[in-house]
């Protein structure tokens, strides 16, 4: 079963979506599964893992129902809670009631402080997910690669997966810091990476041969069954699309074993998220 472990839906009129604005306008509309649908069916997906996209549990509860009504689709939700907050051990306990929550994502990526994640209170919350079935999804740009490395030691327990490779700089052809970053990430075996939102940091006019130094560390450092393949639709179709997208990443991995590019088309979104 192919599995697309990372995409969004949303819906303009919610108001929560700070970044999603009109000079993005490619992708400043609705997006549904009714959407999606046609470009799975072309794909052979079929099932998906939802990701949270603004920094709200608002969100995350409508995710929950967008993925109780799919019909079997959506298999798994990536939610969100302030993790700093006086609240957040309740908070998750309360949505961790929902087996279809599978993994919380703050978004790193945005926040000011690259070691936010190191905070104390927020370590509090990080110690509570691995008693509540819930793994964490790291939304991170190189800068923030260093904590994330810190973080392993501070919780043992806690099992990760790094979103859209840790989003090296592609465009400009940077490698460090984020190759060592990776490498080191990726000798704990608790840590997986997702292999998609490549397509956001190429810029115009890339082939998949713009990908493969970047993809092939990603195999080297983490092998074929701790990549997890996703869209990041819809904001793929701001760097070309979600077709053209599984057509790179077929270009990719046709050098690997049938076996290990199922794993990662699929197998191993299953098993870390716990989707059957």
């Amino acid at each position: 079963m192919r599995v697309d472990a990372h995409h969004h839906v949303w819906r303009l009129d919610r108001g929560d979506y700070g970044w999603l604005t009109p000079a993005l306008a490619t992708i400043y509309r609705d997006f549904g599964l009714a959407d999606m649908r046609p470009l799975l069916a072309s794909a052979g997906v079929s099932a998906t893992v939802l990701v949270q996209a603004a920094p709200t549990v608002a969100e995350t509860e409508y995710l929950l129902r967008v993925a109780r009504a799919s019909e079997g689709l959506v298999r798994g939700v990536v939610g969100w809670v302030d993790l700093a907050a006086s609240d957040a051990v309740p908070a998750l306990a309360r949505l961790a009631r929902e087996t279809m929550l599978k993994s919380i994502r703050p978004m790193l990526q945005d926040l000011p402080d690259p070691e936010w994640v190191l905070r104390e209170d927020v370590g509090r919350a990080l110690s509570a997910l691995p008693g509540l079935g819930l793994s964490f999804d790291a939304l991170v740009k190189p800068p923030q690669l260093p904590a994330l490395l810190r973080l392993l030691d501070r919780h043992p327990d806690l099992a990760i997966v790094i979103d859209h490779g840790g989003k090296p700089a592609i465009s400009t052809g940077a490698w460090e810091p984020w190759a060592g970053c990776i490498a080191a990430l990726s000798r704990s075996p608790r840590v997986e990476c997702k292999l998609s939102g490549l397509l956001s940091e190429a810029g115009p006019g890339w082939t998949a041969e713009t990908f493969r130094r970047y993809v092939d560390h990603l195999l080297e450092c983490f092998g074929p069954r701790r990549l997890l393949w996703g869209s990041d639709w819809p904001v793929v179709d701001l760097g070309g699309g979600y077709r053209r997208w599984c057509v790179a990443t077929e270009t990719l991995l046709s050098g690997l074993p049938a076996a290990d590019r199922e794993a990662i088309l699929g197998g191993n979104a299953r098993r870390f998220y716990g989707l059957d």
